[in-house]
């Protein structure tokens, strides 16, 4: 009987170099706009809908947080230590970083089929049905069968779609629509989402939609082996003992 020579045992290809540079500079982004956001939004934790809000309006609803700003009254008697001025800096500079490296990973799975090969759910696997049944085999304890074991399953693809051609679109959508320089130059920008306000209070749901993905995707991934998952995200292969 034939055996496969031991380097093709010890290491089993997983993930293209663009796809591991461009998750991991994302992964750096990410997380610098979540403290860069969380900076900002203490120093106004009120949202509001429209074009226009401050703190004598009556908000949409409001955050339960001490603010940095004394004049934003939220219920606390002190103020957080205000870094209002580096954080909205370092937050441009990281969501152009994100705009850039997602502007590189969607070109090159455009053009190497990367979406069509691994992102798109096969071509039996597209009704609610078959979806519902991915969704209920882990819930029950049930294993991926076959292939499912060493690629994303329909959900994952799913998921992973609605992240990349959704979520991220809006949140820079929403994240530009809140720039007085962009909205001056294109209006619509804001005003399709109903005023500045209104792309700010957006801007907070859908970031926690990617804050509960970031967590759930964490979370698959330290059940499925967290550092041969992670080594495989940056070698590029993995061992096919481990993987399997």
């Amino acid at each position: 009987m034939a055996t496969a020579s031991p380097r093709a045992i010890s290491a089993a290809p997983r993930h293209a170099l663009v796809v591991r540079i461009t998750h991991w500079l994302t992964v750096v982004a990410f997380l610098a706009l979540l403290v860069t956001g969380a900076e900002i939004l203490i120093s106004h934790p009120r949202f509001y809908w429209g074009e226009s809000g401050n703190p004598n309006m009556h908000p949409l609803f409001s955050l339960p947080l001490p603010t940095s700003r004394p004049w934003v009254n939220n219920g606390f008697g002190t103020a957080m230590p205000d870094g209002n001025g580096w954080g909205r800096y370092l937050h441009f500079e990281a969501a152009w970083l994100v705009v850039l490296t997602g502007l590189v990973y969607v070109l090159w799975g455009v053009w190497r089929g990367h979406f069509r090969r691994h992102l798109t759910p096969e071509r039996g696997e597209r009704s609610v049905g078959a979806l519902w049944q991915r969704v209920r085999t882990p819930l029950r304890g049930g294993r991926a069968k076959d292939a499912g074991a060493h690629t994303y399953n329909t959900l994952q693809r799913v998921t992973y779609l609605v992240v990349i051609f959704v979520l991220f679109p809006m949140v820079i959508w929403t994240g530009l629509a809140l720039s007085p320089s962009f909205t001056s130059a294109f209006p619509a920008s804001a005003e399709l989402l109903g005023g500045r306000q209104s792309a700010r209070t957006l801007h907070f749901f859908i970031t926690l939609l990617l804050v509960g993905f970031l967590g759930v995707h964490v979370a698959m991934v330290a059940l499925a082996g967290f550092w041969t998952r992670t080594r495989a995200m940056i070698t590029g292969r993995a061992a096919a003992k481990e993987d399997a």
